[in-house]
């Protein structure tokens, strides 16, 4: 099973070093990391969301699966429930693991008047939108891992996804730390392996 992994504000693939490495360490194999760009916050969740859709497709020819697994960070976990939720991701995500997403937006969006910040803000309407499915998920399988220290996503609370099968927060002491942490590493590794033969 290949594993995309999207990366928040201001990161790169190259920022999702630890979780990718950590992932590997664990027996995680083909994990694939993406660049969004721009990755400013100026480019509308919906514009980012199609690049993960390219890239999705992209995976799925290389490795002649119909299915991968999906893990965004910060933004990147917003992004990707753009895309299983308005994209094709219903029909090529099998697991979405989302890390310290603001599913429910946060306060310090409002310190950027940029689309993509804009959509993060508390009661957006991409958010409300979102948040308006009877059925957001369809057949994928959605855990959420947060930190209660949280002081990008703001309150840390709503980095909780509703109706994600699994919630749990994880005692980190910084949002930046939620992809190094080995505690984290080893439960999205966990779930990652869950059902593989």
């Amino acid at each position: 099973m290949a594993v995309l992994v999207v990366h928040g504000i201001w990161d790169s693939s190259r920022r999702l070093g630890p979780l990718v490495a950590g992932l590997a360490l664990r027996g995680v194999r083909d994990v694939h990391a993406i660049d969004l760009v721009p990755n400013t916050g100026s480019a509308p969740i919906a514009t980012l969301g199609e690049r993960v859709a390219r890239e999705v497709e992209a995976l799925c020819v290389r490795h002649r699966v119909e299915r991968v697994d999906l893990v965004g960070f910060s933004m990147g976990a917003l992004v990707s429930r753009w895309y299983i939720q308005r994209g094709a991701g219903k029909a090529r995500v099998r697991r979405f693991v989302s890390i310290s997403g603001p599913h429910a937006g946060t306060l310090t969006a409002w310190a950027l008047p940029l689309a993509g910040a804009r959509d993060m803000r508390p009661r957006s309407p991409l958010l409300r939108d979102l948040d308006g499915d009877a059925d957001p998920f369809g057949p994928v399988d959605v855990h959420c891992l947060y930190t209660p220290y949280d002081v990008m996503v703001v309150p840390a609370t709503s980095a909780v996804l509703r109706g994600a099968r699994t919630t749990r927060a994880f005692p980190v002491t910084m949002h930046r730390f939620m992809i190094q942490d080995a505690r984290v590493l080893d439960h999205v590794a966990e779930l990652l392996r869950a059902d593989d033969a």
